[in-house]
């Protein structure tokens, strides 16, 4: 299993950027997949989330109407769309596997598989 996060970069404030998590090894038909995100300092915090089975969609209420998360199961692909950043969006972005309950899907301990970051600054 292996989930390959990519996309991120430097952007100013009120850009765009789009995060993919690649995935292999499992079929995302199969399972459901996080973004969470991680500043300096601060505790990792779940972003959004979208449901193996239903597709049902999550999100942090500090970004919601901004980010947009979709996939494509053809490609084995989750994206983040993002847009209209702020500074404080700057983060390193992880993407991770899961089957969370609804109530828990911001819970990084429900999470089995985690790829390896990708940074994402905004700059003023």
């Amino acid at each position: 299993v292996q989930l390959q996060a990519s996309g991120g970069g430097l952007v100013q404030a009120g850009g765009s950027l789009r995060l993919s998590c690649a995935a292999s090894g499992f079929r995302l038909d199969y399972y459901g997949i996080g973004w969470f995100r991680q500043a300096p300092g601060k505790e990792r915090e779940g972003v959004s989330y979208i449901r193996h089975s239903s597709g049902q969609i999550y999100y942090a209420d500090s970004v919601k109407g901004r980010f947009t998360i979709s996939r494509d199961n053809a490609k084995n692909t989750v994206y983040l769309q993002m847009n209209s950043l702020k500074l404080e969006d700057t983060a390193v972005y992880y993407c991770a596997r899961g089957r969370p309950v609804s109530s828990a899907w911001s819970t990084s301990t429900m999470y089995d598989y985690w790829g390896q970051g990708t940074q994402v600054t905004v700059s003023s």
